[in-house]
């Protein structure tokens, strides 16, 4: 009986179409992936492809058949070991394995003390495309007749692939922007770039960061600390230690501008509560404060407030520096017997907060799974802030104190949506359904905030405490500059408007302290850590930080902005124009050059030590490098 003749490259396309299937079946049957609509399911069933296509494309440049087909065997196996890797780690972590994982080797031991758990004999099916490439390779030998590649052909299959790179890039930047540049999360990634790019992507960002990391011998620290130190603000003497002992509870208010504060949208008073805050006695609010996140966003305001530096210009600091060395305020506070924990009703590795938690020297993540959402709790990525800062409030009551807990809000998350019982105030009425719904999600918000005051007096907590609440970033962006010019009652929104719209509210509410006012200083996120610190009676002065505390009389009104801009109390320098702080006018660049000098070399100081890990060269205790930092 005559054999059949298969055509030309079926062994090729045989294995690029089981991985392919397989992988897709994985990513239903053993990864909790989140799918919200047809286009990411579409996105999930081709991200494997182009990856595919390409790696198993490169048997073309192999001249004879048996070790093509070699080549292809092997690809199978790593690439399935590749899978199989991430399902084993997902089934412990319920997450996907990273660079800086493989070099924790911590992380081995607690895998290999449950690998019984872990490894059952089904797994065998996670290696099926394995079994078939090597049945059709024993018994199909038409499969593994020589074939001449035709380059042309060669040719048209990467041009194919390349098509398919491009094709799912486009879809995936059009359902998530911004995606590689902010790198989200690993869920995010492997859900539209798929399991296989995820992996060459993360190895290009963590070669990237080990090669300057690499590059560092601690030399850089020199300079930098120099500059730190000839700018440092010197401590309140009346504010230094007077709260020291007390509980810290850090809020970030997400997506929060001030132009809500003490306004109103149609005749509706927008944060009622947060308004009587700002002039409360036990209430020092801070009418001139600026966000000074970038791409990070949220994970850029946690960052900054933490370590006192900026996050960096491209992608988020949580992503690609999660395994550094820092100082963060977590830490001084734990090595002031303080607990230290985070509170975030969402997937724990959301922006890599496991993995940068533990380089903050954080004690515990309370995540999603440490909360009970019940039905119609839900929003988002996590829960919604009423249930959350009362759930949060009641695990406060058994935690050991001090404690410095750090809580972060979601509902007012982009797009702004709330169930219609959560409605307070009308819509806003613009061309910008995006502001429109922003009011609403802001009073929720502040109604979440004044609940959750008094969740903390009834869980006994409030009184021996420093409540810390700011806005993370902004909420309504330049692509809605329309809508908010008519809201402002402005003709248009100018670089100079967008840079003041830049200011968030800070509250620093210390009950019993009677002595609250408006600060009204020009200050930034990067301000919080000495601050803070300094009230707990901590001192900073050997930290390596670049923020000044508060209410230090040294304390200049300047602050700058993750992009270069920047304003002082007489100047506002954005869209590389100097403009008159007072009167919003254009003027003569050269009163901003000196501010503009500063910031450049403060953001190239924050981005060296980030860049080369530096701290790890820093002695904090004694405030110089250690001895062997240079080699």
């Amino acid at each position: 009986m005559k054999l059949k003749k298969w055509p030309k490259h079926s062994f090729m396309i045989l294995a690029i179409v089981a991985t392919w299937i397989k992988t897709v079946i994985v990513y239903h049957t053993s990864f909790e992936l989140k799918i919200e609509n047809a286009m990411q399911q579409f996105i999930l069933f081709i991200n494997p492809l182009s990856f595919l296509l390409f790696i198993y494309g490169l048997s073309l440049f192999f001249k004879t058949p048996k070790i093509r087909n070699r080549y292809i065997i092997t690809i199978s196996v790593l690439l399935s070991i590749v899978l199989y890797g991430n399902v084993a780690f997902y089934r412990f972590y319920n997450d996907f394995i990273t660079l800086p994982v493989l070099f924790q080797t911590s992380n081995f031991s607690d895998l290999g003390t449950s690998a019984a758990a872990i490894i059952n004999p089904w797994d065998l099916l996670y290696f099926a495309d394995v079994f078939i490439l090597i049945i059709a390779n024993k018994y199909l030998p038409k499969m593994k007749a020589s074939v001449k590649v035709n380059v042309e052909f060669r040719r048209a299959f990467f041009v194919l692939a390349v098509a398919m790179t491009f094709l799912n890039l486009g879809l995936a930047e059009t359902e998530r922007p911004q995606l590689l540049t902010r790198s989200f999360d690993r869920e995010l990634l492997v859900k539209n770039i798929g399991t296989y790019n995820y992996h060459l992507y993360d190895i290009y960002i963590q070669s990237k960061s080990s090669a300057q990391r690499a590059l560092a011998d601690g030399s850089e620290l020199v300079e930098v600390n120099n500059y730190i130190r000839s700018n440092q603000a010197a401590s309140d003497e009346n504010m230094f230690g007077k709260y020291q002992g007390r509980n810290l509870i850090v809020v970030s208010l997400e997506s929060l501008q001030n132009f809500v504060i003490n306004n109103d949208m149609d005749g509706h008073e927008i944060t009622p509560f947060l308004n009587s805050l700002t002039k409360d006695p036990d209430t020092y609010y801070f009418s001139n404060f600026y966000h000074q996140t970038g791409l990070g966003k949220t994970s850029d305001s946690e960052f900054i407030v933490e370590n006192s530096l900026f996050g960096l210009g491209r992608g988020a600091v949580f992503f690609t520096h999660g395994g550094n060395t820092y100082n963060s305020m977590a830490e001084r506070l734990g090595e002031n017997g303080y607990f230290t924990n985070v509170m975030h009703p969402n997937n724990k590795s959301f922006w890599n907060r496991d993995m940068m938690y533990q380089s903050l020297k954080i004690d515990k993540f309370y995540d999603v799974d440490s909360y009970t959402v019940e039905e119609g709790q839900a929003v988002n990525w996590g829960m919604k802030d009423i249930p959350f800062m009362e759930q949060s409030a009641a695990l406060m009551k058994d935690m050991p104190q001090p404690f410095y807990s750090r809580l972060i809000t979601l509902t007012n998350h982009y797009p702004f949506t709330l169930d219609p019982e959560d409605i307070m105030i009308p819509e806003y009425t613009s061309n910008s359904g995006t502001l429109n719904r922003y009011f609403q999600t802001v009073r929720y918000m502040d109604e979440a905030l004044k609940n959750f005051f008094q969740n903390l007096k009834d869980q006994g907590v409030y009184d021996n405490s420093i409540i810390v609440m700011y806005g993370d970033h902004y909420g309504i962006s330049e692509n809605h500059n329309k809508a908010m010019a008519q809201y402002l009652g402005k003709d248009g929104i100018t670089p100079y408007d967008n840079a003041l719209l830049q200011e968030v509210p800070l509250f620093i509410h210390i009950p019993g302290d009677g002595e609250g006012k408006e600060m009204t200083e020009v200050a930034g996120q990067i301000d919080l850590r000495p601050t803070i610190l300094h009230l707990l009676g901590v001192e900073t002065s050997k930290d390596m930080q670049l923020g000044a505390d508060l209410f230090s009389p040294e304390h200049e009104d300047f602050v700058i902005f993750r992009d270069g801009r920047f304003i002082t109390d007489k100047y506002v320098y954005a869209g590389e124009a100097c403009y008159d702080k007072a009167t919003g006018e254009q003027i003569d660049v050269a009163p901003c050059q000196p501010f503009a000098d500063r910031a450049t070399t403060e953001l190239e100081n924050s981005d060296a030590i980030i860049n080369g890990d530096l701290l790890r060269f820093y002695d904090e205790k004694t405030g110089n490098l250690k001895q062997n930092a240079v080699e």
